[in-house]
This record gives structure tokens, C-alpha cells and sequence, in this order.
């Protein structure tokens, strides 16, 4: 029981690092006041460039494969134990005390949890999120459908683990949550997407 909540804590404190706001307080930007005020790799895109935005997605997925990676394999935790622990990363993300229990969205977290848990999973759900992103071009919309293939994706291929299959609906149910205001903005029709901006740069361009 104190492995498990030694685990547990180490998880959430792993997942609550804000590598998004660190990297752009370095930049000299709060990112919290930036584009849509996300820490995440999509915002610190938008503000600081590209490169930026990959270096915040592969540390957030970092810290979830690490979380489970430490109770998985260095620990020699449980099934359980080890998907507990992935869980606590991504609620560390998303409600990181370092930000006053605000944090990111949790996708990247989520996605380094999974590549941990069952790497099978990880890679249909990325190519979920990829042809969804080629055909919308929509960030947020990818994101959501990708979360919502994994209690599908575990039920296909990995039967029989309980523990991952409730984390699944536990992840996907959190991505959306916080993706309140994007729903909003994509029933409105304000959603942002790289469609949009190619079109705002183009009209700049002729302005000029």
C-alpha cells in the first residue's frame, strides 16, 4: 500500500511539471496570457514556433511514459498500479500545482501513458488523430476523436485488462473536459484551424 501511494504521488508530481510554461518563460512569454492561454505543445506552437511546440509534446509525453515506465518496470508494479500511476501523471498535467492547479489539456500526457501501457494502442490512436488532422485540419477536433477511439482501441486489442479499459474512459472523458472551450468554439465556428491561417496569411500577404 505505501508503494502504491508513493507511486500515485510520484506520478501526479511527475505529470504537474509545466514544460510548456517553463520553456516560454525562458522565451520571455507567459504563455498563460498568449493565443488561447494553454501550456500545451498546440498554443506554445502557435506563440513560439513550431520547434517549440514539438520539444513541449514530446516532454508532456515523456513524463507520462516515465510515470509509468517507474512503476512498470523499475518498481515492478502491478497492471494496476502501473495504469493508476499513468492516470496521476496526466491529472498532474492538467491540474499542475506549479500553475495553481491549472496545467494543459492532457493529449500529450496521455499519449506517453499509452506508449507505456500498450504501444499497440498508442499507434492507432495516432493514426486516428493524424488522418483526422489531414482531413480537418483541426487540432482540438483530432485530439477528441483520437481520445475517444481509446476505450475502443484497449476493448480490440488488449481484451482481458480491466484496469487499462477503465483508465481509457477515465483519459478520453478528461481530454474532453477540457476541451470545453474548444467545443464551444467549434459549434460557433471559430475553432482554429491551420486552413484558416494559411487563408489570414495568404489575404496578408496580398494586402502587402
Amino acid at each position: 500500500m505505501t508503494t502504491r501511494f508513493f507511486l500515485f504521488g510520484a506520478g501526479f508530481l511527475i505529470g504537474s511539471i509545466p514544460f510548456g510554461a517553463w520553456i516560454a518563460r525562458c522565451q520571455g512569454v507567459d504563455i498563460q496570457k498568449k493565443g488561447s492561454g494553454n501550456i500545451g505543445a498546440t498554443n506554445v506552437g502557435r506563440v513560439l514556433g513550431k520547434k517549440w511546440g514539438y520539444l513541449v509534446f514530446l516532454l508532456d509525453a515523456l513524463k507520462g511514459w516515465f510515470a509509468v515506465w517507474l512503476a512498470a518496470e523499475f518498481l515492478q508494479a502491478g497492471d494496476a498500479t502501473s495504469v493508476l500511476t499513468g492516470i496521476a501523471a496526466v491529472a498532474g498535467h492538467v491540474f499542475s500545482p506549479w500553475l495553481n492547479f491549472r496545467g494543459g489539456k492532457g493529449v500529450a500526457t496521455s499519449a506517453g501513458v499509452l506508449l507505456g501501457l500498450s504501444p499497440a494502442v498508442l499507434i492507432w490512436a495516432a493514426a486516428i488523430w493524424g488522418f483526422s488532422f489531414f482531413v480537418k485540419r483541426i487540432v482540438s477536433v483530432s485530439s477528441l476523436l483520437a481520445a475517444t477511439s481509446f476505450p475502443f482501441l484497449v476493448m480490440w486489442l488488449e481484451p482481458g485488462r480491466q484496469a487499462l479499459l477503465a483508465a481509457s474512459f477515465l483519459l478520453a472523458g478528461l481530454v474532453w473536459y477540457r476541451h470545453r472551450g474548444n467545443l464551444q468554439r467549434l459549434a460557433q465556428g471559430t475553432e482554429n484551424s491551420f486552413e484558416r491561417k494559411r487563408a489570414a496569411r495568404r489575404k496578408g500577404k496580398q494586402k502587402s
